[in-house]
């Protein structure tokens, strides 16, 4: 019986999820990976056996449907061996919203943001008691920017961010860490159904799966609590975030601001 730590990632039967499985099962973790698709879970499976010696567990679960999230909760709320949640599973619907059906809306939503909220808090409770383990939220660069045709899906990224940045503070004193990772246009199977072809993209702005994991893990390693694995430039979000604080320190007077004439 391996005595390795486990890692949990979501979303793990293709891109992003299956490259972090790879990595991590590299770095010296077993691992249970979950999606809908086992037979594809399997084929991962079996070749991250035979690349590292890991031992790997499948778990199908479509993370739309409470009974399999239910099922995903009870493994992260009694295996005292997980130190790693890898929150990939995700999904994308790019188009306006009137052009847009509710469910695809309320999937967005469901996947998004309501899987991966149940699932840290199944989780968190043994990390606490521990004072150890990681949290890695995939959000996106659409977390601070929104199209005509991604109103939901920013809006459930903008949610990933804030829930990922209040849990660092909130975590701050203890040995859990939360990275939140905002990934731009990367070549990954969700562009297939979300209304915009990735051929259609600028294809210099792809990132493959493989730099982009690889990237989030050095920033990982690093020390940082958010990694914009594509931007060069690491001022550029110090000088938005130092932003983003006096525009909220701004906002404390009590008062209405002297435009509004408001007697």
């Amino acid at each position: 019986m391996s005595d390795r730590k486990i890692a949990v990632i979501t979303g793990a039967s293709s891109g992003i999820g299956a490259v972090y499985a790879d990595r991590l099962a590299k770095r010296g973790y077993d691992l249970v990976i979950v999606a809908r698709r086992l037979d594809r879970l399997e084929a991962l499976a079996d070749k991250i056996r035979k690349a590292h010696g890991a031992k790997v567990e499948t778990l199908q679960a479509d993370l739309e449907k409470d009974s399999d999230i239910a099922r995903v909760e009870h493994l992260l709320s009694t295996n005292p061996a997980i130190r790693v949640l890898v929150n990939n599973a995700g999904v994308a619907r790019l188009k306006p919203l009137e052009q847009s059906s509710l469910q695809e809306s309320l999937s967005q939503i469901a996947l998004n943001i309501t899987a991966l909220t149940r699932l840290t808090h199944a989780l968190l409770p043994a990390f606490r008691k521990l004072n150890d383990g990681l949290i890695i939220n995939i959000a996106s660069v659409l977390s601070i920017h929104a199209w005509s045709a991604s109103a939901v899906y920013s809006g459930t990224k903008g949610f990933v961010l804030n829930f990922s940045r209040g849990l660092q503070e909130e975590l701050a004193s203890t040995g859990v860490k939360v990275q939140l990772v905002n990934p731009a246009t990367t070549a990954t199977e969700i562009w297939d159904n979300s209304g915009i072809p990735i051929s259609a993209l600028n294809q210099d702005s792809i990132m493959t799966t493989e730099n982009l994991v690889d990237a989030a893990l050095a920033g990982l390693d690093a020390g940082e609590k958010i990694t914009w694995p594509s931007v060069a430039d690491a001022t550029l979000w110090e000088k938005y975030d130092e932003a983003r604080g006096k525009l909220f320190t701004a906002t404390q007077t009590g008062k209405p601001a002297p435009r509004y004439n408001v007697a």
